[in-house]
């Protein structure tokens, strides 16, 4: 059997090459072992979900900024108002490459083979900003929200955010399998649309929105990854029946409800 260079999408237990997980997939796994076996091992696919494309729109933005400083080899005027001028937004042969989610299993992207496993890691990240007194690299991640409580400040409280954390995680231990110098200190830089401004949105010649910005360290916990890239691996081959999907999860919330509704009459 001819089998392809590449090992992604459904598994292939006999394919001997590295099984490529993008960030996401792995995030699947941590938040639902099921709804990651139904995907990986069944080949079953997920309803889609809209793009968030004004959360996407600040992240094309917040990048055209800090690349002409790239390209000058200086640090942002926002960074030097918070006392941060020896950040500088980090240059590198392959940086353009790190920012690219999509393939990210090619050569000069953000990724890593973890020989444990035989599992290929890697996705793409927003920043990287060099540290010129410490030598380091920062990871940073672009985050766009509006708060809806006015004078509520943004923070990484709240599950839901344990999942930003551990995308940065991920990164810091792929960068550093790479052989790179990183942080454990990353950068989550928030733009919060201020809906309880008194400017006004619709103004002479275009509708401007508002943006409160805030600049949040994280310390990153790298602890927990070869151990759930482990358990992936186990689950993988395990070629058992499906796990039971987490209580959290509303796929298994809204399965579990069809299925106690089809001895129902409609």
């Amino acid at each position: 059997m001819n089998l392809p260079k590449r090992h992604r999408g459904k598994y292939n237990p006999a394919h001997p090459a590295p099984y490529e997980l993008s960030r996401s997939r792995i995030e699947n796994f941590v938040k639902c072992e099921a709804c990651f076996y139904l995907q990986q091992v069944e080949g079953v696919n997920f309803p889609s979900i809209p793009g968030f494309n004004i959360n996407e729109a600040t992240d094309v933005l917040l990048k055209k900024d800090f690349d002409e400083c790239r390209e000058k080899g200086i640090s942002h005027p926002f960074l030097n108002r918070l006392g941060k001028g020896h950040l500088i937004p980090y240059s590198h042969e392959n940086f353009t490459l790190w920012t690219q989610s999509l393939h990210f299993g090619a050569e000069g992207r953000l990724n890593t083979v973890h020989e444990a496993s035989n599992l290929k890691i890697g996705g793409g990240l927003d920043d990287v900003w060099f540290n010129k007194e410490t030598k380091e690299l920062h990871v940073v991640d672009y985050k766009s929200t509006s708060t809806k409580a006015k004078g509520k400040s943004v923070s990484l409280s709240g599950w839901w955010k344990n999942a930003y954390k551990r995308q940065m995680d991920l990164y810091v231990w792929v960068l550093r399998r790479l052989g790179l110098e990183v942080s454990n200190i990353g950068y989550f830089l928030y733009c919060d649309a201020d809906r309880f401004t008194s400017a006004p949105f619709l103004r002479e010649g275009a509708a401007l929105m508002d943006f409160k910005v805030s600049l949040l360290d994280y310390s990153v916990d790298c602890s927990w990854i070869e151990p759930t890239l482990m358990a992936i691996r186990k689950l993988l081959d395990s070629r058992l029946s499906c796990p039971k999907h987490d209580e959290k999860c509303e796929y298994g919330k809204f399965l579990r409800e069809c299925e106690a509704s089809v001895s129902r009459p409609l």
